[in-house]
């Protein structure tokens, strides 16, 4: 279950990798196919805004995947139950706040992942 919970972080931390670069590197090409319901106009207004975004996306992966290579098993639980809590409370905000899709996409995988890292 420790391989099947690792691999679930792994996952997340790739999601996030894809949010960082689209939302700093891609907002105005890729960005504007994720969120179609958007005006085009908006885009080149809020790249800053998203970039910031995308920066804080970058802070997940850096901690998922910190959470996988440390070597005490204990301390590494640790820090991917704050990182996957971390992302557990983005889905739920953004599930509140923009669209419940947030959560299943976000939010629900990390849920899992904490879930994992509780049992075994």
């Amino acid at each position: 279950m420790e391989l099947l919970s690792n691999i679930i972080i792994g996952l997340i931390a790739a999601l996030h990798l894809y949010f960082l670069w689209f939302e700093m590197f891609a907002w105005e090409t890729t960005g504007r196919k994720i969120f179609r319901q958007l005006p085009k106009e908006i885009f080149p207004k809020t790249k800053v805004l998203a970039a910031n975004q995308g920066l804080y996306n970058g802070f997940l992966v850096a901690g998922l995947v910190w959470s996988l290579v440390i070597t005490d098993p204990v301390w590494a639980d640790k820090v991917a139950l704050f990182f996957l809590t971390c992302v557990l409370i983005a889905g739920i905000f953004g599930a509140i706040t923009a669209s419940k899709k947030i959560f299943y996409v976000q939010g629900l995988p990390a849920l899992i992942g904490i879930i994992l890292k509780l049992l075994f």
